[in-house]
């Protein structure tokens, strides 16, 4: 069943941050963006590079308002180990959450038979809905900038009803207001 349009079902979890262990739910979601970016496994190979890059961009995501959090299936003790021993996950600011029992991972359909998360990566409006997704294989990397710039243009047509953001949109850029006098003329 896709995930788009639909909303964030219930969870409650342990998270690392900052030091600290906190408890997220699917509450924490709600009442702001949200990006979620769910990745195989602690001490891996391309899951570091991705969440490292996610924490360079942390600052601008939190300008915009914009929570980030990633998710995989290890436990938030692996989480802090991690984070206590890598110079690029020592970077990262954002909640890291545990999903040792797959709930999480299962809600949001990337949950893989072996036990292991997809990389998933979501954007959640501030209404729980899910407004983003993209999905790619173990070995493909993602980009935090082009998910900064999807969560600007997501952003742009909840804040201008009516108008739609077009391939490489960027801020500031021109969009489109659908209607029949554009039909056949793009």
């Amino acid at each position: 069943m896709p995930v788009i349009n639909t909303e964030i079902l219930p969870f409650k979890a342990t998270a690392y941050k900052n030091g600290e262990f906190i408890e997220v739910s699917e509450a924490d979601l709600k009442g702001k963006w949200s990006v979620v970016a769910f990745y195989p496994a602690d001490f891996t190979f391309v899951c570091p590079t991705e969440l490292e890059d996610l924490a360079e961009h942390y600052a601008e995501f939190q300008k915009l308002g914009v929570e980030v959090y990633s998710v995989s299936t290890d436990t938030h003790f692996s989480h802090k180990a991690w984070h206590d021993t890598s110079d690029a996950i020592g970077k990262i600011k954002y909640a890291m959450i545990g999903d040792p029992t797959h709930q999480i991972s299962k809600n949001f359909e990337v949950l893989r038979p072996a036990g292991l998360a997809d990389r998933g990566t979501f954007i959640i409006d501030p209404q729980g809905v899910i407004q983003g997704v993209e999905i790619t294989a173990e070995g493909i990397g993602r980009d935090a900038s082009e998910t900064l710039r999807k969560v600007k243009a997501a952003l742009y047509v909840a804040a201008h009803p009516g108008e739609v953001c077009p391939a490489k949109w960027k801020e500031g850029a021109k969009t489109l207001a659908p209607s029949l006098d554009l039909v056949g003329k793009i």
